[in-house]
């Protein structure tokens, strides 16, 4: 391989079509798509400044690397990318790649970024903005941190473990969803989803888990949850109390205590859904309630 050290790289397309190289130390400066169409590079301690750094580009190896705010739209239509210790300050980074691995990478600036994007694995991440990881499939996530609404948006086929997600409308229309270990805080979590499922965890969430298909949760707290399950069908194993439970569809919900339970017989059939709290130590008679006037 060729190497570059301590290079300062300017003008469009500064090292276009690229092939077998390492990269020590260099900046990329002013001067749009200065990797595009590279293969087998490898670049570390090296800096990117300005816009679509590495579009159409394969086996590529990052490490120590930073993507600044104006290295936007950074990483497009990439195959086989690995990068570890990484900072990526600008937005929009990853769209309609495939083969991603991101170990200790933070993001502050994570708007619109992982979009329609396949096959990734994430370890140690933390990200911050909206409407992340949209429509992406077959992703695998370990330790990951998220403050930003939409997150998760459509995607299909993906575990999520330890993470900490301040996100309102988490995995709308996602399919094939599991959460393990991980804590949840948004309002409308989970809406449309189908095959959606949480392990352990600690969720806190205004009309949360409505209009799903096949929702399971196992060993899970519900902290200030409001107008849950909406038109879902569900499988609900809750060891703390429900504020409120809204017109199931059907299945099953056990938990601790439901403080309220509202069921409207135009809307929903009530024998569908067995419902069982620990003071009762059996299923509850449901019968239908008053609507209420601030649902949605």
């Amino acid at each position: 391989m060729k190497v570059i050290t301590q290079e300062f790289l300017t003008g469009e397309r500064a090292l276009f079509q690229g092939k077998d190289l390492e990269i020590h130390d260099t900046i990329f400066a002013d001067g749009e798509s200065p990797l595009k169409e590279s293969r087998n590079i490898e670049l570390y301690g090296s800096m990117f400044k300005w816009k679509y750094p590495l579009w159409y580009s394969r086996d590529i190896k990052m490490e120590d690397c930073v993507l600044f705010e104006m290295g936007r739209a950074g990483i497009w239509y990439t195959e086989n990318l690995s990068m570890k210790n990484c900072t990526i300050e600008a937005p929009k980074t990853f769209r309609r790649a495939a083969n991603l691995t991101l170990d200790h990478v933070t993001m502050p600036n994570a708007g619109e970024t992982l979009w329609n994007c396949d096959r990734v694995t994430m370890n140690q991440v933390t990200a911050r903005g909206d409407y992340f990881a949209m429509n992406s499939s077959n992703l695998v996530i370990d330790g990951f941190e998220l403050v930003g609404n939409y997150s998760f948006d459509g995607v299909k086929n993906m575990e999520i473990h330890n993470a900490r997600l301040l996100s309102k409308d988490a995995f709308w229309n996602s399919e094939n969803v599991t959460v393990y270990d991980s804590f949840i805080s948004g309002e409308y979590l989970g809406w449309n989803a189908k095959n959606l499922t949480f392990i352990n965890c600690t969720i806190e969430s205004n009309q949360g888990m409505c209009y799903i298909d096949n929702l399971v949760m196992k060993n899970c707290r519900l902290i200030h949850t409001t107008l849950a399950f909406e038109y879902s069908t569900v499988d609900a194993e809750v060891n703390s109390a429900i504020d409120s439970v809204l017109n199931p569809s059907g299945g099953r919900i056990v938990a601790k205590e439901i403080k309220e339970l509202i069921l409207e017989s135009d809307k929903v059939d009530a024998a569908k859904t067995v419902i069982q709290t620990q003071e009762s130590g059996k299923a509850l008679e449901l019968t239908p309630e008053q609507p209420l006037k601030e649902a949605v």
